[in-house]
């Protein structure tokens, strides 16, 4: 039997890519092995959607431990893993559980997001 995560690997294989949607809206995958007190499933990850000027509108990542108060003094008081989403300029806990549930919380997030916007998928 394969025990190989195909799903993570899929999300690794992601990394670089552009998507460009209706409207000038894309999506931007960064995505790289990396182990840490942060990382410690072995990936830091950020997906995110993006409007025409290039604003994140949604997101979901580990790539930095999030804010806990703004300001240059704002310094992450949250343990490690740092995974969070970023959805209508807030930040919120994100739970990660495996690739597979990542993607499909980024592609839930992304229609939704879309579909506010009037954008026809």
């Amino acid at each position: 039997m394969d025990d190989t995560d195909h799903t993570l690997q899929l999300l690794l294989d992601l990394d670089g890519l552009n998507y460009v949607y209706d409207g000038g809206y894309w999506i931007k995958y960064a995505v790289s092995v990396a182990r840490s007190p942060e990382w410690p499933y072995g990936i830091k990850y950020s997906l995110t959607l993006h409007d025409r000027q290039g604003n994140r509108i949604f997101g979901i990542d580990n790539a930095h431990s999030p804010k806990t108060q703004s300001g240059p003094s704002g310094k992450s008081t949250r343990p490690a893993p740092a995974d969070h989403m970023h959805r209508g300029g807030r930040i919120y806990q994100y739970e990660f559980v495996d690739a597979e549930t990542l993607l499909a919380d980024f592609d839930k997030g992304v229609v939704a997001a879309l579909k506010k916007r009037g954008v026809n998928l």
